[in-house]
């Protein structure tokens, strides 16, 4: 795997994330919060959950314990954007840190999804963490059009666009 390419993702996965943030906006605290029968059940959860993810591979990739999963944590967008914008220095540091050698390594973790040990290199376990931010941003922009608010385009393509630029 190329470090190149994991830099690009990296900045597409924020890139779309701003976005996302920036068409969250406009809802009401009630609409944030609004169960609406989804994977997660709000614009609020889904948004957590995205974070949360960084946060638990972040904490592998450490050594360190997983945090539990804790929506409620972030009771507003300003909240869950200002967690994020945190935690992308130390993510952007941690790949930066690890160089083309680093990201081709292997490291051993426990699996929430089935309690079982995996061996996995880093660049499967980082191409997965954007990949889990692409689709559950993919149900914000759903919840967005339940709520009758305006989503967002976070396509990979409308990134590499606005790069051209």
């Amino acid at each position: 795997m190329n470090h190149k390419y994991l830099s690009e993702l990296l900045d597409y996965h924020y890139w779309a994330q701003d976005r996302v943030f920036g068409a969250v906006e406009p809802l009401s605290p009630e609409q944030f919060t609004r169960e609406l029968g989804n994977s997660f059940p709000s614009v609020r959860d889904t948004l957590g959950h995205i974070h949360f993810g960084e946060r638990a591979w972040y904490a592998r990739w450490q050594h360190e314990p997983v945090p539990t999963p804790d929506s409620v944590a972030y009771p507003d967008l300003d909240a869950i954007r200002q967690a994020s914008k945190e935690h992308e220095t130390k993510v952007r540091a941690l790949l930066a840190r690890l160089g083309q050698d680093g990201i081709n390594q292997t490291m051993e973790y426990t699996s929430r999804i089935d309690g079982k040990q995996h061996r996995s290199p880093f660049w499967q376990m980082f191409q997965h963490l954007i990949n889990h931010g692409t689709y559950h941003r993919g149900q914000v922009t759903m919840m967005l059009r339940q709520l009758g608010a305006q989503p967002v385009g976070t396509d990979l393509i409308r990134f590499y666009w606005e790069r051209e630029r």
